[in-house]
């Protein structure tokens, strides 16, 4: 087998450009390798940081003996290339303009590219860094980079203050929702749908927590000055066995998607409650994250920004950092509604002026 020798990234020139490098480097989850040769490579030629690699993933940091530590943290994974011919959000990428098109162009080789050039150009920040770049982001939970990392190198995720480049549009968004999900399910008797009355519906039988989900009223609630707005929704329904039989068992899956003012246990205690009377089986769960912008730095860096700080609806690895103690918030370029999408992309303005932001927050 050859053994390609890995893509030179220039860390000290455009951050734009350095996106486009970083996009071009096929990175799928689970094909992480050759963008963390490149990571590490880079970030290894910079002798004012310490680094340490775990599988595809790499950290750094910085030793000055500051006050504060401040961790910035991204995935090096992407989602799929789009299935559909000539579609712009693929590899290599493409400029319009200055548009950059191309998978990952959000989610999030922008936000990669700030934090490599963060590390290459803050030699004095005004706080210790600590960069994590890690895979495995884009695919279930358990395969997680950064929750291998809290395992491998515990020392490494001590801070005051994490920040998770996640695209934001520029917006300090801060916590998360948690999230959790359910099967409730439903038994019959089987029958022949000609005689249908010797047997008892199980699909039928689903029919009232459909109801109830579909008349649950949202709630909307305020965490330390920001709202999260809950949602709890049937997301897929499937029950029967063929086109003339009585059903005998049917499931209803189920996201809750819950403020951070809950823990897991009240999470899981309020489904059951509006749902009472159902065989309810929970399958996976990971809490939210409460913002955390009543910290100092937090406090500092939303002010840094200058922008109106937002609530995060959506699940991060925020919540990852908020379980080590450390409050959290999503912050990066792109538009979030872009990420994953056949025409994902990202301005050359917003990754610089994502740069410019967290260059202001480090030095002044």
């Amino acid at each position: 087998m050859t053994v390609l020798p890995h893509k030179h990234l220039d860390l000290q020139g455009d951050v734009a450009a350095l996106t486009a490098a970083l996009m071009d480097i096929e990175s799928v989850s689970g094909n992480e390798a050759a963008i963390a040769d490149s990571v590490q490579s880079a970030l290894e030629a910079l002798d004012h940081l310490e680094v340490v690699r775990d599988g595809d993933s790499i950290m750094a940091r910085t030793n000055l003996g500051r006050p504060e530590r401040v961790i910035l943290a991204g995935h090096l994974d992407t989602v799929p290339l789009p299935a559909v011919p000539g579609s712009r959000g693929t590899v290599p990428s493409s400029w319009d303009g200055e548009v950059l098109y191309g998978r990952g162009a959000t989610d999030m080789k922008g936000g990669v590219a700030v934090q490599l050039a963060l590390a290459a150009g803050l030699t004095e920040p005004n706080r210790d860094i600590t960069f994590v770049f890690y895979d495995h982001e884009e695919v279930d939970a358990s395969l997680s980079g950064l929750g291998r990392l809290e395992k491998s190198f515990p020392e490494w995720l001590k801070a005051d203050f994490a920040i998770l480049l996640e695209p934001t549009d520029g917006t300090v968004e801060g916590g998360c929702n948690g999230t959790m999900r359910f099967q409730a399910m439903t038994t019959g008797k089987a029958a022949h749908s000609a005689r249908a009355w010797m047997g008892e519906n199980a699909i039928h039988a689903a029919a009232e927590i459909l109801v109830r989900l579909r008349d649950h009223e949202p709630a909307t609630v305020r965490v330390e000055g920001l709202d999260y707005r809950e949602s709890l929704n049937a997301v897929k329904v499937h029950g029967g066995t063929a086109g003339n039989v009585i059903p005998d068992s049917a499931v209803v899956e189920i996201n809750y998607r819950f403020a951070p003012d809950k823990d897991l246990e009240q999470a899981e205690a309020y489904v059951r409650n509006l749902l009472d009377g159902f065989d309810l089986v929970r399958t996976d769960a990971s809490a939210g994250a409460r913002p955390g912008l009543d910290r100092p730095a937090a406090a500092s860096f939303v002010a840094a920004v200058g922008a109106e700080p937002k609530p995060k609806y959506g699940w991060t690895d925020v919540a990852r950092f908020s379980a080590l103690g450390i409050p959290a918030v999503n912050f990066g370029p792109g538009d979030a509604l872009l990420a994953h999408s056949d025409n994902e992309h990202v301005s050359a303005g917003a990754i610089r002026e994502c740069l410019r932001a967290l260059e202001t927050w480090l030095t002044s």
